[in-house]
């Protein structure tokens, strides 16, 4: 893989508190067995970005970043308003390529991200921005030659055409696409077995076992000294 010195790569995310974050996951799961789902996937989410050859890694904080998780990221607060109008509000603050990525899909490994590290490396890019669609219908990736909040707000998120529309906005723009390998977000609990199932011997699947685990032996408790050790770190 051949390096991309001027790429600068921003992971959002949301602190990792309970009944904050992955509130699909509950029930079955209590709120902090979530919490720690989201902890462990922004983490093995953060240690990927970290292996990248790039110029710049920034951690986009809505709320407050751990010390660990900021280790080797600059780590800037989230704009308020909408999904679309935070990530609008942080391209049109950037210069130069630009990847954003999301918490959710700790399956995401560099493999997945080859693709536009070898293009933008080149002396001639092939693609003005690069996209990653989930499942779900959103998407996990985003990236920018030029980043421009234009081709962002407005777009409706959360829903299961999110991808597409981002998709004909970048279009609709005259933007050259690449297309990154389709990755399942970490929504629900189906979800999360299934990205369990894809890396196996991790401390995310590793949680995801002991969760199931504690589900199948007795069902959710509101106690917590009754409630499953989820998370593998401190």
């Amino acid at each position: 893989m051949r390096p991309a010195p001027v790429l600068r790569v921003a992971v959002f995310a949301k602190e990792c508190l309970p009944g904050r974050v992955k509130t699909r996951l509950t029930p079955p799961l209590t709120p902090d067995q979530a919490a720690d789902l989201a902890q462990l996937s922004l983490s093995r989410t953060l240690d990927t970005i970290r292996l990248l050859p790039v110029r710049e890694r920034l951690l986009v904080m809505d709320g407050t970043a751990r010390a660990r998780d900021a280790a080797g990221f600059a780590v800037v607060a989230q704009t308020g308003g909408l999904l679309d109008e935070r990530l609008a509000a942080f391209c049109d603050e950037a210069t130069g390529p630009l990847l954003i990525v999301g918490m959710d899909t700790p399956q995401m490994s560099a493999v997945h991200l080859a693709p536009l590290l070898m293009d933008w490396s080149a002396a001639t890019p092939q693609h003005d921005a690069w996209i990653g669609a989930a499942e779900d219908g959103g998407f996990w990736a985003l990236a920018f030659r030029r980043p421009d909040g234009a081709l962002v707000r407005g777009v409706p998120m959360s829903t299961d055409t999110t991808g597409a529309e981002q998709l004909s906005r970048l279009a609709a723009g005259g933007l050259s696409v690449g297309l990154l390998p389709v990755l399942r977000d970490m929504d629900d609990m189906d979800d999360a077995r299934e990205i369990a199932a894809q890396i196996p011997g991790t401390e995310f699947a590793a949680a995801v076992a002991a969760a199931i685990e504690q589900l199948q032996a007795g069902g959710r408790s509101d106690k917590p000294e009754d409630r499953a050790v989820v998370s593998g770190t401190a």
